[in-house]
């Protein structure tokens, strides 16, 4: 199978190339895999014959997308189009790397796959809903995969910036308890995927989050306790730390796709992060 990755030097990329080695593998990102410009896309996948392309590059700095819309835009909608636009006209299967903040976090419940997404309330969020939308209309062979609350090899990611701030010059850490979501590995996900890989006639969407919930703060509590780190944290709220994006009270997503279709179940996230923190350090 000859597998081209979008985005290939982000922290998702990097883990599939090194958990996905065993297939063919067609690395891509700027300049040469510019999903902004349609005509040099198509070429390069006409070009490399890829069976399935990964598509992961987008724009994630949820706040930058608040202050440049346009290029959020561009990378997120715009390059998701011509992505799925390519892999149609080239016959090549579509695996689309979204977000949960497709969602608007208002609900009291976990998401799940046949939840109506909007785009919530960020220009994150409404720029990947419209490139979901793309994909769904430009490529029937294609899946859908959100992931949220990632954490991977060399991050950047906020288990290595609790880890960071855990220094000792910090007496207290103070961080938010009133968001909720599942802290997700990059391995758990790449793991994932290769049971997706594996059944190349399923199509949809589909919520490859791991087990379990946890605030921020219950996070970053779990992280120490797994490094042995004494380090003071309390519990705060989103309030006090505005930011130019609001985020969604409620990140978590249901696995019911992949339940359905009998998939391997994602695992529980202390699991996934102590696996992480092991190989990582």
């Amino acid at each position: 199978m000859r597998i081209l990755i979008t985005g290939a030097n982000g922290m998702l990329g990097r883990t599939l190339q090194k958990k996905l080695a065993d297939y063919t593998l067609i690395p891509t990102d700027l300049p040469d895999g510019d999903i902004t410009n349609e005509s040099a896309f198509d070429a390069l996948v006409a070009r490399e014959k890829p069976d399935v392309v990964i598509h992961c590059a987008a724009m994630t700095a949820v706040d930058d997308c608040e202050s440049k819309q346009d290029l959020a835009y561009k990378l997120n909608a715009l390059g998701s189009a011509n992505v799925a636009g390519a892999c149609a006209r080239h016959g090549a299967r579509l695996i689309a790397i979204s977000t949960d903040y497709v969602f608007d976090g208002a609900s009291s419940r976990p998401y799940h796959e046949f939840d109506a997404a909007n785009g919530g309330a960020t220009v994150y969020g409404q720029s990947k809903f419209a490139g979901e939308e793309a994909v769904r209309r430009r490529c029937p062979d294609h899946v859908i995969c959100r992931i949220s609350w990632l954490y991977g090899p060399g991050g950047p990611s906020f288990v290595h910036a609790m880890l960071k701030l855990a220094d000792g010059s910090r007496p207290v850490l103070k961080v938010v308890d009133d968001q909720r979501g599942n802290p997700t590995s990059t391995l758990a996900v790449a793991d994932a995927l290769r049971g997706i890989l594996n059944r190349p006639l399923l199509t949809g969407t589909f919520h490859l989050t791991c087990e379990g919930e946890a605030s921020w703060y219950e996070f970053a509590c779990e992280i120490f306790r797994q490094r042995g780190i004494e380090q003071k944290v309390i519990p705060c709220t989103t309030s006090e730390f505005p930011r130019p994006a609001p985020r969604p009270a409620n990140s978590r997503l249901e696995k019911r796709m992949l339940r359905l279709c009998n998939l391997p179940p994602m695992p529980e996230w202390r699991d996934a992060l102590r696996e992480f923190l092991a190989g990582e350090f």
